[in-house]
Formats: structure tokens, sequence, C-alpha cells
């Protein structure tokens, strides 16, 4: 499949926002194996159940969080979890969340909304956003989540995931949520 566009954005540190060829390349430098299949666009969880067939591993939701006074974190968790704002906000120190709004999203990700992903961190040189993880996630199982894209969705391990993530200076706090 060719190259699928990046939005035309600037991130908040003036570069443009990583293709998902530099993503793949930087996967591939790692030693990470990853396999990606193409889809319909996906901006829900529920669309994400209707069409992804029988993709093994765990599926993820995303959250772009922030606080009043402009923290930002970005929260993968298993895709049926029940996330109660308020009490995250309070494991995290944060204040009281909300949802992020999309021009920040672009600004500090690099991705639309329905593109979120842990893979984004890719984007945040600045370090912005904290990255928090559902700690079931690196149980050892595949990992599902988007290329910086709705119409893909790439696997990888958790163990890699996690690896991703430190490599890019996104080491994530790690949450039980099934007990928050």
């Amino acid at each position: 499949m060719a190259e699928q566009k990046v939005p035309t954005a600037q991130l908040v540190d003036g570069s443009a926002p990583t293709t998902q060829d530099a993503l793949f390349q930087q996967l591939e430098e790692l030693g990470i194996a990853s396999r990606t299949v193409d889809h319909p666009p996906i901006f829900t969880v529920e669309e994400s159940k209707q069409l992804r067939g029988s993709l093994p591993g765990h599926h993820v939701k995303n959250l772009f969080l922030r606080n009043k006074k402009g923290a930002m974190w970005l929260v993968t968790c298993l895709e049926d979890r029940d996330v109660d704002l308020k009490r995250l906000a309070e494991v995290l120190n944060g204040g009281r969340f909300s949802f992020g709004k999309p021009g920040q999203l672009m600004q500090y990700l690099g991705v639309k909304p329905g593109a979120v992903t842990p893979l984004a961190v890719i984007n945040d040189a600045t370090g912005a956003v904290t990255m928090v993880l559902d700690s079931v996630l690196i149980d050892g199982q595949t990992v599902n989540a988007h290329p910086l894209v709705n119409d893909r969705t790439t696997a990888l391990s958790g163990h890699d995931l996690l690896r991703f993530l430190e490599a890019n200076g996104h080491a994530p706090r790690l949450l039980d949520f099934a007990t928050l």
C-alpha cells in the first residue's frame, strides 16, 4: 500500500509529524517485529469490534487527557476498561482531567482524533505528554494499535511496545486498570 499522508500540520517543536514509513523504519531499527493490516477508518471501540475480524491479541482504547494547568497524558488501556477519569486523575495526581482538544492532539502527538495510539509518542520530542499504560498490555500477548492513522492496525508484542515507548523517551507509568 502506498504511504498514507499524515495531515499537513506542525508539531509544537515546528517539525512535521512522523510518517508511517518513518514509524515502521524505527520499529525495524529497534528489532521490533510487527504486522499491519488495512481496514476502513475506525473512530470508536465499537467500530473496531465490528471491523477487526479475527485479529488476535489485546485491543486498546486511547485517551488523550489534559488538566487545567496544561499537563497532558496519553492513556492506553484494554478497550473494554471502564475508566473513571476522576479516580484516574487522583491516582496520577493530575488534578481534574478533561479530554485534550484536536489541535493539541495534532501539535503534541501528530495524529487526528480516531487515530490516537501509543505509537504517536514518536512525535512528542518535547516530552510534554506523560504515557500511562494498562499493565496487562505487557503480559506477552500481541497489542493492536493504529500506526498513526485509523485505517490500519499494527500488531506488536506488549514487551516490544514497552521498548518502543522507552526508546522514544516515554517510559510509561504502568497501572492496573482492573483495580481503578
